[in-house]
């Protein structure tokens, strides 16, 4: 079987999501410090002092430059970082799903819980109607897409629809139990 993730996967993630926060947490501890400097300094000005204008206009600046970094930054990069976080951590702690299913084909990527995911499509057959339909396992994006051939069966450990585990079995080689 070949594993797409392993333990080092989750804790670089983890780190990455650090760096984040204490880039943001650094961001702001400056912006604060910028304000209670701007604070003191306007409060140690002499009344109807010529350079009380300013002091406001800049702390209005200052913060106004912050929040443009902010909703961007936590919106984009840190939202991304911790979706991937979270499903790196289902996939460690979920039930696993065991299948083997010939494989049909690609279909587009799409972004499933936050997280970029290409799709590839499999063929099972319906225990209750007795027909086939398709289904979709979702492969990683940050990941190299398995190389899958057309109608090949594939055994499949999967997580909530996320590919984790995969072997190739061939064209016409049935599953082993």
């Amino acid at each position: 079987m070949t594993r797409l993730y392993s333990d080092d996967d989750l804790w670089e993630a983890y780190a990455q999501r650090r760096r984040i926060l204490a880039v943001f947490f650094a961001v702001t501890a400056v912006w604060v410090l910028a304000l209670v400097a701007l604070f003191v300094y306007y409060a140690l000005l002499p009344y109807a002092d010529p350079n009380q204008g300013w002091v406001p206009i800049v702390a209005f600046v200052l913060t106004g430059i912050y929040i443009l970094f902010s909703f961007p930054y936590l919106s984009i990069c840190f939202k991304r970082c911790s979706a991937y976080c979270k499903m790196l951590r289902f996939i460690s702690r979920g039930l696993k799903e065991y299948a083997v299913m010939p494989f049909t084909g690609i279909d587009d990527w799409i972004t499933r819980d936050g997280v970029d995911v290409n799709v590839a499509l499999f063929r099972v057959r319906s225990v209750k109607r007795d027909e086939e339909m398709t289904r979709q396992i979702y492969v990683d994006g940050e990941k190299d897409f398995p190389p899958f051939e057309e109608e090949g069966m594939v055994r499949v450990v999967s997580q909530g629809n996320l590919l984790i585990e995969y072997q190739l079995m061939g064209k016409s080689q049935q599953p082993k139990e």
